[in-house]
Order: C-alpha cells, then structure tokens, then sequence
C-alpha cells in the first residue's frame, strides 16, 4: 500500500508530493477558466503556482493520514466561459489531465535517475510518491459525485432534465462520498482499497518497477 510506511523520511516524501499534486491540479483549473473568459480565479489570485493559493490544510491533512484529501476549490462562472455551460468540460477536466501529465513527466525522471541507485534513494522516494499522488488526484477526481471533477465533466453534456434532476440532488454527494470512505475504513477494503490498488500497479508500470 502506498502509505504503509510511517517513517519521517516517508511523510516528508507524501508532503511534498501533496504540496506538487494539488497545486498543479487547481492551477490548472483557475488557468483554462481564464483562458476560456471567467477572469473571477485569476482576481482572487488562483492563476499562480504558490502552493499557499491552493492548499487546504484539512485536505492535505487528510492526504498524509488517510491517501486522499482535496485542495482549495476554484470558484468558476459558468455563465462567463464563453463557450458556455459546455466550457465546464474544459475546466473540470484540465484538473486530473494535469495530474496525470505530472505522473507521466515525474515517472520519467524516476527512469532517469534509477541507474543511480542508493545515491538517490529519497529523491526515487519522492518522485514515485508523486507519481502515485497524481494518479489518485486524476482517477478520484474523476468520479462523478459532487463536488468531484467528474460531477462537471457530466453534468453540461447531460439532457437539460437529467441536469435538472442531478443538480437538485448534488447536496447528497457529500454523504455518498463519506459513504463511500466509511466502507473502505471499516472493511478495510472497498472502493479506496480498490482504487490504491490500482494506482499502485499502474504506478509501478510508469516507472518501471
């Protein structure tokens, strides 16, 4: 598992891939809203790569106990992207693309510096924590539950009555997804078992191991 290990090195090493995966994530959020015409993130400064504009300290907490956490959301318009409702798609997306072209790049520097070997066993530390980090941002986020980017991603492409229906029931999504970690942490299985598990194997794939 990808936090089993305790040791001050190891949560060092999650830190500063927290630090990395949620302040690409949101940045990249703020910057497509700006691009596409909502100007509201860049006013309130989120169009930065300052980790202090992005990082919420619950959220990160949470990444270093329990492996998944959140950032600081980025208020977006919708009625001001000037492709419309649809520009959501762009937004919600860029977050976990971003995520996992980090986890691409950071695997590649992983192969890079392997040969090294026991010279460089922190810093492989670091990067494959990164690389596991981002791919749970991307694949988590992803989930179509409110407040998630997925819930986003689907919601403009659905019929205007299926928006109507799920938009009116987004307030439940917080319950599904404390629903959802409750299974995982008392069965000590489940969803987020399922989903580290994966990140891990394909994490292993990216970097060679």
């Amino acid at each position: 598992m990808l936090f089993g290990n305790p040791s001050p090195q190891f949560l060092v090493a999650v830190a500063i891939a927290v630090v990395a995966g949620i302040t690409v994530h949101e940045f990249s959020h703020a910057w497509v809203a700006d691009r596409l015409g909502d100007h509201q993130p860049r006013a309130l400064g989120r169009v930065s790569l300052d980790p202090r504009r992005h990082i919420d300290p619950l959220g990160a907490l949470l990444f270093l106990l329990a492996g998944f956490g959140w950032g600081r959301p980025v208020p977006v318009n919708a009625y001001a992207l000037r492709p419309g409702r649809i520009g959501l798609v762009w937004v919600a997306g860029a977050g976990p693309l971003a995520n996992l072209a980090l986890a691409l790049a950071t695997a590649l520097v992983y192969r890079a510096l392997l040969p090294i070997g026991a010279d460089v066993l922190f810093a492989l530390q670091v990067l494959y924590i990164v690389v596991s980090l981002n791919l749970i941002l991307a694949v988590f986020n992803l989930l179509p539950i409110p407040p998630l980017d997925g819930y986003n991603l689907i919601i403009p492409l659905l019929p205007p009555r299926q928006q109507f229906w799920v938009a009116r029931n987004a307030r439940y999504g917080a319950y599904l997804l404390l629903g959802v970690v409750l299974v995982s942490v008392i069965g000590q299985g489940g969803p987020l078992a399922w989903l580290f598990d994966l990140v891990d194997a394909v994490a292993r794939v990216l970097i060679g191991a």
